[in-house]
């Protein structure tokens, strides 16, 4: 059997070629579309929010936005410090959060593939009958390309864009989880010290209320004091007691959480080997931060550049969606060597190529293409919304911060002055009791008054404490680690 090449050979193209007519003018268009996109020019949806956030007193008390702020300098406690590391290193939200980075990077890798030709080493063999009752051969090996997009228009390039905004975006939502993680870590903590607190006055307090209910019970065997003064001075006993055990269960709650944020178990002489902590009191924050203008935090918050990369990712898709309206222009190629003989497949003579370009111009498609644009369209719609509600958020997230900095330090004050004056008034109530001046249900409504003043103060020391943690995490603080942090 004679053996014949199945490529066409390849011959030589004219270098002054006259190009006149519909011709020339469909080239020249081609050329100018290989230099248009399609995506609409983004323009940043204005904010819907006041230009300033209310209770703003601190200025420029500090040189340094919070989002600059490392969280090693940030929090002073050593114990508090060491337990953020272990959470930025095992907690598995953060761990999947990153993880979605790569993921991004790698569609982000597909994306732009689809620019480049694909390459491909193959060979082929096919046996069929002819028209003449004998069997032709026909063999090839070599290099192809197969479907690769001309992007004349930017459809490819439109999709790469909107998937380097995802990623983009992705890197943004690691932030944002990292800053919640690291201010969680800190509120479990302090909510920890504030459990001990409130344990160390209950315990006080049960042990003041069985002295008292000793010495009633002493007055009540003697005839001194009535059965009512007794249940008295046991219900309140009882109170304490149930207060104990709610606090106890509320710190064993406290102490699960924070064991899910570090993500693992502390060990008892892990927990032994970490540093010693600082007071509830004496955790020593930076208290006035500057909230700045809400454009400068929209511009830093992690979370609104996140629902931004959305909004740019979906623009991008509205010029995908567009270029799908115009031709498309694939090329399929090969080069390398064919027979109708497998052994003469690599000897002299048989090289051959193929160059089979196709262009596809879109008549009638039920209006699919339309659709997709609508849904484009609508996409960007939606994460413009999207983008606008996390503006509106993260200034009320900064406005409810601020405006409890700005009454928690006075409402501190009068409890701390309100507790000290109940104090003074149990201990005369007391005093006008042993002199038979009151009754004894003075007594226990003071102690009563004491003991709740005194939880009111704890509480409200939680309150301000984890306020300062609060208004750095709203601020954008918490990302950014010291170069040197182990």
């Amino acid at each position: 059997m004679s053996k014949r090449n199945t490529y066409p050979r390849a011959r030589s193209i004219p270098t002054r070629a006259k190009l006149r007519g519909p011709l020339a003018a469909a080239i020249v268009a081609l050329l100018l579309a290989g230099c248009t996109s399609f995506v609409p020019d983004y323009q940043r949806p204005a904010a819907p929010v006041a230009s300033a956030f209310p209770f703003d007193t601190a200025g420029t008390a500090s040189a340094v936005a919070a989002a600059d702020i490392d969280w090693q300098q940030f929090f002073q406690d050593a114990r508090l410090r060491q337990l953020i590391s272990l959470a930025l290193r095992n907690n598995r939200d953060l761990r999947v959060a990153i993880l979605n980075i790569e993921q991004a990077r790698a569609q982000l890798q597909v994306k732009r593939s689809d620019e480049l030709p694909t390459v491909n080493v193959g060979a082929t063999g096919s046996r069929q009958p002819n028209s003449s009752g004998g069997i032709t051969s026909a063999y090839t090996a070599g290099f192809n390309v197969t479907g690769y997009e001309l992007d004349f228009f930017g459809r490819v390039r439109a999709l790469s864009q909107a998937a380097q905004a995802q990623l983009l975006g992705t890197e943004e939502a690691r932030k944002t989880v990292q800053i919640a993680l690291v201010a969680s870590v800190a509120n479990t903590y302090l909510s920890l010290l504030a459990d001990d607190d409130l344990l160390r006055v209950t315990r006080d307090t049960l042990t003041t209320r069985e002295d008292s209910l000793r010495l009633t019970k002493l007055k009540l065997d003697q005839g001194v004091s009535s059965e009512l003064d007794f249940r008295q001075a046991e219900s309140l006993l009882q109170g304490a007691r149930v207060a104990l055990a709610q606090l106890t269960r509320q710190r064993a709650l406290d102490d699960n959480a924070l064991t899910l944020l570090l993500g693992q178990t502390l060990a008892p002489d892990a927990a032994a080997a970490l540093p010693a902590g600082l007071a509830l009191t004496g955790q020593g924050l930076l208290g006035e931060l500057p909230a700045g203008v809400p454009s400068e935090l929209l511009a830093r918050r992690p979370d609104v550049r996140q629902a931004e990369q959305q909004l740019l990712a979906a623009n991008a898709n509205i010029g995908a969606a567009r270029a799908a309206f115009f031709p498309r222009i694939t090329l399929t190629s090969s080069l390398g060597t064919a027979s109708s003989e497998l052994s003469g497949l690599f000897k002299s003579g048989s090289f051959g190529w193929t160059f089979a370009p196709q262009l596809i111009l879109p008549i009638f498609d039920a209006g699919r293409n339309q659709a997709n644009l609508d849904a484009s369209k609508v996409g960007r719609d939606i994460a413009t919304a999207q983008y606008e509600k996390a503006i509106q958020g993260a200034f009320r997230e900064v406005a409810d911060a601020l405006a409890s900095r700005a009454t928690l330090g006075e409402q501190l004050r009068s409890q701390l002055a309100q507790t000290n004056a109940l104090e003074t008034t149990l201990r005369l109530t007391d005093l006008r009791y042993r002199n038979g001046a009151a009754s004894y249900f003075e007594v226990l409504d003071a102690q009563r008054s004491v003991f709740a003043a005194r939880q009111a103060v704890v509480q409200l020391q939680l309150q301000q404490t984890q306020n300062q943690v609060g208004l750095y995490k709203v601020l954008g603080g918490g990302w950014k680690e010291a170069p040197t942090a182990q």
